[in-house]
């Protein structure tokens, strides 16, 4: 195990919160301690409320559960998830740092080709802090990375790049495969590592994984909603997939890049093949048209920021999508309570915040 990370050298410590929705005792953080122990934890419980989760000594956090979240958002909490990782999202409600890592509590700290162990936080702070290039590829991926550059024939009115909201790390050992995929392949695993950071270009989608994540709270925050999964809904295990393609729409219109690639963790849960198919079946089918309309999402000039983007987002899918289930006309009313409940959460400083919550986050 690595050393741990002192308080002095941990990047961004006072600017970052780390959120977990977990159902269980966190004993994965004692492996993340060196690296995560100087952050603040926020912990979403998911499932019953008087159940007592365990976190381990030493590490500065704040724990929600479901009766939290009803006091915080009252009448409006039947947007949060409930028995699904979407739950997470009531954590990037409550941050008030200008950047979120979350990450799944199946997930452990990997190591390169090499043995040596893989600094999560580290990297994703990297992709973060340095610009992304959605308008013209570099074929030697990130230029900013140490030994690469801008290759000949890149427009040098585009090097300055733009900046990256959104840091989209992957995971060794178990894929992030869907159901029918799990059981043609139920042995199969990631042992590929790729050392390689690369901007998503403009214009195109991609299957966000919620897994390992980190984003820039102020300039996407209110676009990573992770819609209305689980229990109650005709659909899970489309919510990282959904607010993927929601951000990234976003991220194309306000100019914002999106990185994918390096960090690893090690994924080391395999979930239920046949348990993943009831609740994706809908989405199978459902996203071979959710797919066709945003790439057509076509956003007006007036949607300056990203609550506006993604309210006139909630709009066409209400119009576009509605067809399809009336699963995604309650989708879209969602979608604009979820600003309304960020706008009130995440008031001009020097205002109170509502029902209690803590203004120290």
């Amino acid at each position: 195990m690595a050393k741990p990370t002192s308080t002095a050298s941990a990047p961004l410590k006072d600017e970052l919160d780390i959120v977990i929705p977990t159902i269980r005792n966190l004993d994965f953080l004692e492996m993340w301690r060196p690296y995560f122990q100087p952050y603040h934890l926020i912990i979403i419980q998911d499932g019953d409320p008087s159940k007592t989760i365990r976190v381990p000594d030493g590490f500065d956090y704040e724990l929600y559960n479901r009766d939290d979240v009803n006091r915080v958002m009252g009448p409006k909490a039947n947007i949060i998830s409930f028995k699904d990782s979407a739950c997470r999202c009531f954590g990037f409600l409550v941050s008030k740092k200008k950047y979120i890592l979350t990450i799944d509590d199946d997930c452990f700290v990997a190591e390169d080709p090499s043995g040596k162990e893989i600094n999560a936080m580290a990297q994703h702070i990297t992709n973060m802090l340095t610009p992304s290039t959605p308008f013209f590829f570099n074929t030697l991926y990130d230029p900013f990375r140490e030994g690469a550059d801008f290759v000949r024939g890149y427009p040098f009115s585009l090097r300055e790049g733009v900046p990256t909201a959104i840091s989209h790390g992957l995971w060794l050992n178990i894929p992030d495969y869907d159901a029918p995929t799990q059981l043609v392949k139920p042995l199969e695993r990631n042992t590929r590592y790729v050392d390689a950071v690369m901007t998503i270009p403009k214009g195109t989608l991609f299957p966000m994984c919620g897994m390992n994540l980190c984003f820039d709270r102020e300039l996407i925050g209110p676009a990573m909603y992770f819609g209305l999964m689980g229990d109650g809904q005709p659909i899970g295990r489309y919510d990282d997939m959904w607010c993927g393609w929601c951000a990234k729409v976003v991220c194309d219109h306000l100019g914002l890049g999106v990185k994918t690639g390096l960090p690893y963790i090690w994924h080391s849960k395999a979930s239920n093949p046949f348990v993943n198919l009831k609740k994706e079946y809908k989405g199978v089918f459902w996203q071979e048209e959710m797919i066709p309309f945003f790439q057509s999402v076509v956003l007006p000039k007036t949607c300056t920021s990203p609550q506006k983007c993604y309210l006139e987002l909630a709009k066409q899918v209400k119009e576009k999508l509605g067809h399809i289930d009336p699963y995604f006309q309650k989708l879209a009313d969602a979608m604009v309570t979820w600003i309304e409940v960020w706008d009130e959460l995440n008031p001009p400083p020097g205002t109170a915040l509502p029902n209690g919550v803590s203004a120290k986050m």
